[in-house]
């Protein structure tokens, strides 16, 4: 079980509010770890593990971004309301309005990598460091790759998700069982699901504005408005140390997050050999090590923060 919270709140974010929650002492000279979750539209509870970073000394910030969790939910909003830009902005008043903003590191996993590379490219003072979690660089990108695991699952199981998806019944029986045969491969590789990862699915199946709007009706079948969505050409600008996270059995392929190690000045990789995209529960303890590793790495200009070979 994950430390219990120092404090939590929200935040005024214009007219609506952030939910957060701290783990340790902002106060304790370290720079504050800042997680970034996964969808658009997830919550921090898949992640709440990570709050285990402040028994080494790094106090930890979750949030549930706006729109789910515990954040203002806006049901009504146009579609274009729910932009990259948006989260972007929503992460710097947090940012500023916890004190924080001078001295921080960002952790984004999936979706929520890609918005810590939108948010470092601007080369923002504070930044000390970056971790980039199990995240694709390009949804074009990544898409085509998806096309390739789709294509190599159990006879039969993507023929019913294409005409599912075909006949726009994305969110029938039939077609949530046939995605569940995608996800035990290829989301976490765990039976059952952690308590932890649940409670994000349910809160994401029970209030799917956000994740249907920007993604679509699954991770695979992204349809939303981040289809053609990239940060690659943001890369070479970032430059606060960075490591990149993947799982040998990721629905994000090493091809996918190929940018980032090549792009990234002096990027690092670690490959979690016994995972797939939810590495911090599927190799938590490993999970943990090789982070603490790399905070440590940004205080003490440490050697090399793993052992094996980049994804």
């Amino acid at each position: 079980m994950s430390r219990s919270p120092t404090s939590q709140g929200t935040v005024p974010f214009g007219d609506h509010a952030t939910w957060y929650r701290v783990t340790g002492d902002l106060g304790c000279g370290k720079p504050a770890v800042v997680v970034l979750h996964g969808g658009p539209g997830g919550t921090y509870d898949y992640l709440s593990g990570l709050a285990d970073l402040a028994g080494s000394g790094w106090p930890v910030v979750h949030y549930d971004q706006l729109g789910n969790g515990g954040s203002t939910r806006i049901d009504d909003a146009d579609p274009g309301f729910w932009t990259p830009e948006l989260f972007d902005a929503e992460l710097c008043n947090l940012l500023n309005l916890l004190g924080i903003a001078g001295d921080y590191v960002l952790l984004g996993h999936s979706w929520g990598g890609l918005l810590a590379a939108k948010h470092a490219s601007r080369r923002p003072p504070g930044l000390r460091g970056l971790v980039i979690a199990n995240s694709p660089a390009s949804y074009p990108l990544w898409l085509k790759e998806l096309k390739v695991l789709r294509d190599l699952l159990p006879g039969g199981v993507n023929d019913t998700l294409l005409a599912h998806e075909a006949a726009g019944t994305t969110d029938t029986r039939e077609y949530f069982d046939a995605m569940k045969v995608f996800y035990q491969r290829h989301v976490i590789r765990l039976d059952p699901w952690p308590r932890e990862f649940t409670a994000t699915f349910m809160d994401t199946l029970s209030n799917p504005t956000v994740y249907h709007t920007m993604n679509g009706p699954c991770e695979f079948h992204i349809i939303g408005t981040l289809k053609d969505w990239s940060v690659v050409e943001l890369l070479p600008r970032l430059t606060a140390p960075t490591l990149v996270i993947s799982g040998r059995y990721d629905e994000v392929t090493p091809e996918a997050i190929r940018p980032f190690l090549d792009l990234i000045p002096g990027a690092r990789g670690a490959c979690f050999e016994n995972s797939s995209h939810s590495p911090h529960l599927e190799e938590p303890k490993l999970f943990l090590k090789v982070v603490t590793e790399f905070l440590t790495s940004l205080e003490q200009a440490a050697a090399p923060i793993f052992e094996g070979d980049r994804p």
